[in-house]
């Protein structure tokens, strides 16, 4: 051997060392002593390290060149230990460099041997500074992977453990050394390890990062319960871009992750909350409201909801719920997220089913508490159908989890809102009983208005319709048609009214009024002025006298204000004498021309007082048609008047046939949903 270089030397794979390698770092130098003392090889790096030349180098005596002469005779004689004893030595030694500066260097010392049997002393040398700053840097190294908090492993190109750091011990419940030689799967395979691998490939083809890719799944440290981790992924790569693995960071961000889910469900639930105000009791029809709220739950919150109310609550006579005892129960709303066989057993709406004591249902109404089944068992399915088949059913939808709350108004128990989950994983919990009981509550109230309203409308629309005439008799020479509906947005009784009046001589009055306001007051007030307009029609007066009478007759009715129209039809002279007292015009549609109002002196309303009307006379022939009507038919409040007359007489100019038939199409036509006034509706069509 030569001058300590190495002609033709490559790393791995033939690719020329570039200096990049941890050796190459610390600047390693060997140098190679002789029995005497002599140096025989001299490598560039101990150029580098000494200041000195190969060729200044070999042949000299080494303790003489580049130790100091306070340090020779330390020198020698660890010399001698190496070279004569076979012991190997390492520490740090001051040498002389060729500038005449003194530098600690890290020296490893050991004997060699040829093939003669000479003795050499191989000198293995570091600057001191350089590997110490080296070994801090591992040592911290060291230190930050095995005391991270967050879990640390390195992977090779076949994506098989080969470190692991205590931190992902603790996470993977698996001691560091059963990793070493596995892959991820073959370790944790409760976790998605198909979606990790594919990861990891990704990362090490391409040298691309993956940062913060969540995962969730449960490892042996705790097989009972999901955790979620952050996993970051970073390729390693060696000297000369070798490709040395894969390295991975873990950090559990379960609570973070349980904070984050609980905080979105959270929001879910105030969401529902808040869609629920806004959807259900949106109209005071108790269907409608029990049918809102199906909707709201389906599927935020279950997938499948009945609404039921116990059937003696919707006839407003249940003072409050038994403790015992089966409960009729008519359902009023049914919702299924998708197809489903639960679906058919749920009660259609607007049947009566009776459910024993036994069932959950009825313990619900019975207790008004809320019943949970989290997880549902064949017994439990016996307990929640109305009968064996639809147990089965429920069954065999995989109903695994049941709820149900009550539905409770004003401290009275209505009936249940009945919860099951099929394709849900999960199970029914206590939040979910508390936004349940919440959205239940809301929804309770509005079907209790929605009840009493409906109860309280039928009763006044009872009352007004006693107070009106039944059908209208059979007049000689006189078709008659009318209808009454009540107003659409009041429970309380309306003042119209309609009446046909057989007279004398084979005439026939037609009356229609309105008496101002609503309440009992103004339907009795009705009353008296029907009887009163019948009683004065009797004594053959003109309408003019009889409206003038009725005018006397509600000044004094506590206030009260009314308008009419008081018609007489005379057939034998083909015509109708007519007053108004503040009322809206009639219209006539001649057999043989086009509909048109008629123009009428229009009288104060009656109860003013002191007005003046008059009577005119109206041509009535065969065929001819006359349509009295009260203001609820007309009046909107967007549309003018004059708009509303002009689109009546137009409706009656194209309606020709049966009286029935266009009373009905008045109503569909002009009729506002909604409308606040209730309506009568009057058509006579002279038959000769």
């Amino acid at each position: 051997m030569t001058a300590g270089s190495f002609p033709g030397t490559t790393g791995r794979a033939g690719v020329p060392l570039d200096g990049k390698g941890l050796l190459d770092v610390l600047g390693v130098a060997a140098v190679v002593i002789d029995a005497r003392g002599r140096i025989v090889l001299w490598s560039p790096q101990a150029e580098t390290l000494f200041g000195f030349r190969a060729d200044e180098a070999l042949g000299q005596y080494v303790a003489r060149l580049i130790v100091d002469e306070d340090h020779r005779e330390e020198a020698m004689r660890l010399f001698g230990e190496v070279l004569r004893g076979g012991t190997a030595w390492a520490g740090t030694f001051p040498v002389r460099h060729k500038d005449g500066s003194t530098r600690r260097v890290e020296f490893r010392n050991m004997r060699l041997t040829d093939d003669l049997g000479d003795l050499y002393a191989l000198g293995i040398a570091a600057d001191a500074a350089a590997v110490e700053r080296i070994e801090t840097e591992l040592a911290l190294s060291d230190r930050l992977v095995s005391q991270s908090p967050i879990g640390l492993a390195v992977l090779d190109t076949e994506l098989r453990y080969v470190l692991v750091n205590p931190a992902l011990e603790r996470i993977n419940g698996i001691p560091a050394a059963e990793h070493l030689g596995r892959r991820i799967g073959d370790m944790l395979p409760m976790l998605d390890a198909v979606t990790l691998d594919s990861a990891l490939r990704t990362v090490l083809s391409t040298g691309t990062p993956l940062l913060d890719h969540p995962t969730v799944g449960r490892t042996p440290a705790d097989p009972d319960h999901d955790h979620a981790w952050t996993v970051s992924l970073y390729r390693l790569e060696g000297s000369e871009g070798r490709i040395l693995g894969v390295a991975a960071s873990v950090i559990d961000v379960t609570e973070r992750h349980l904070a984050d889910a609980a905080a979105d469900r959270s929001r879910r639930r105030l969401a529902l909350i808040a869609d629920a105000s806004a959807r259900v009791g949106t109209t005071l029809e108790v269907e409608r409201t029990a049918d809102e709220l199906a909707s709201v739950v389906v599927p935020a919150l279950a997938d499948i909801a009945a609404v039921d109310v116990l059937d003696s609550v919707l006839a407003v006579r249940r003072p409050g719920a038994p403790e015992e005892g089966p409960e009729l129960f008519r359902a009023l709303a049914v919702k299924a997220e998708g197809s489903t066989e639960a679906l058919p057993a749920a009660d259609p709406p607007g049947e009566v089913a009776m459910y024993g004591a036994d069932r959950l249902v009825t313990r619900c109404v019975h207790t008004g508490l809320p019943v949970l089944v989290e997880h549902v068992g064949p017994g439990d399915l016996a307990r929640i159908a109305r009968n064996s088949e639809a147990a089965e059913l429920l069954a065999r939808a995989g109903v695994h989890s049941y709820l149900a709350v009550p539905l409770i108004a004003r401290g009275e128990v209505l009936g249940a809102l009945d919860l099951k989950r099929d394709r849900n994983a999960l199970p029914f919990d206590g939040d979910d009983v508390l936004l349940a009981t919440e959205l239940a509550a809301r929804a309770a109230v509005s079907i209790d208005n929605a009840r009493w309203y409906q109860s309280v409308r039928n009763s006044a629309v009872t009352l007004q319709r006693s107070l009106l005439p039944g059908s209208p008799p059979e007049r000689a020479g006189l078709e008659v048609a009318a209808r009454y509906q009540p107003a659409y947005a009041s429970s309380e009784v309306g003042g119209d009214w309609y009446d046909v009046i057989a007279l004398p001589d084979d005439k026939t009055a037609l009356v229609v009024g309105d008496v101002m306001g609503s309440g009992i007051d103004a339907a009795a007030t009705m009353g008296r002025l029907r009887t009163a307009t019948c009683a004065f029609a009797d004594l053959d007066l003109s309408p003019a006298q009889v409206l003038r009478h009725l005018d006397r007759i509600t000044a004094g009715l506590e206030h009260y204000i009314a308008t009419c129209l008081f018609a007489v039809h005379d057939p034998v002279r083909q015509r109708c004498r007519i007053a108004n007292a503040g009322h809206l015009p009639p219209v006539r549609v001649p057999v043989d021309g086009p509909a048109e109002l008629v123009r009428l002196s229009t009288g104060v309303p009656l109860g003013v007082g002191g007005g003046i009307f008059r009577t005119a006379r109206v041509p009535f022939r065969p065929g001819d048609r006359l349509v009295l009507y009260t203001d609820g038919l007309i009046e909107t409040r967007t549309e003018a008047i004059d708009d509303r007359l002009a689109l009546l007489v137009r409706l009656l100019d194209e309606a020709r046939g049966p009286l029935e038939e266009t009373c009905d199409l008045l109503l569909r036509a002009l009729r506002r949903p909604g409308a606040p006034d209730d309506v009568a509706l009057l058509i006579a069509r002279s038959t000769g």
